[in-house]
């Protein structure tokens, strides 16, 4: 045990997680880039095979040199993922909330109290609060 010691000391494992780490960190770049590759709509199918092959044959030089060609380009789509995204929860939202008009709680809270499910103090609030929507 003394002998694994002495022949890796600590800065060589420093060292060696601090390579893994900025492999790791490469190698999400590279998903980024690749989810960028594909994801554009602005460049042909052979513009983006020219990238994947940059990439491919030179890798770091072709990650580095996409993000600083294509930076602006990227951060937009990914601005624009993000607001097609939050468009989209915020009307299944809705949907499943079933949005209802004034008029349409009114009603219902109406329906409520003719059947005695509710007093009319409650009916009253419930029709305050449509009204103040």
């Amino acid at each position: 045990m003394l002998a694994v010691t002495t022949n890796y000391p600590l800065l060589e494992v420093f060292w060696t997680m601090l390579i893994f780490f900025a492999f790791i960190v490469w190698i999400w770049i590279l998903f980024i880039v690749f989810a960028d590759i594909f994801r554009r709509k602005d460049t042909s199918g052979w513009v983006k095979v020219l990238w994947i092959v940059f990439v491919i044959l030179l890798p770091y030089l072709g990650v580095f040199v996409y993000l600083i060609a294509e930076h602006r380009g990227m951060a937009q789509r990914n601005a624009e993922q993000a607001e097609k995204a939050q468009t989209e929860m915020n009307s299944y939202i809705q949907d499943v909330a079933g949005q209802q008009s004034p008029a349409d709680q009114i009603a219902k809270a109406k329906q409520l109290l003719d059947n005695g499910t509710i007093s009319q103090a409650e009916f009253d609030q419930i029709k305050g609060r449509a009204l103040a929507s």
